[in-house]
């Protein structure tokens, strides 16, 4: 987990698009989370 670069908030909610819907990964099913954790952003 990173902090929120914002507020320093040590644990903020992360979402991300998910089949077409933005969605908070804490509730992705755990092959969701892993291929998330190895996304690259461009």
């Amino acid at each position: 987990h990173q902090a929120c670069p914002h507020c320093g908030n040590p644990n903020p909610n992360h979402w991300s698009r998910i089949v077409g819907y933005y969605r908070p990964v804490k509730n992705w099913n755990p092959g969701k989370k892993a291929e998330f954790k190895m996304r690259i952003t461009y």
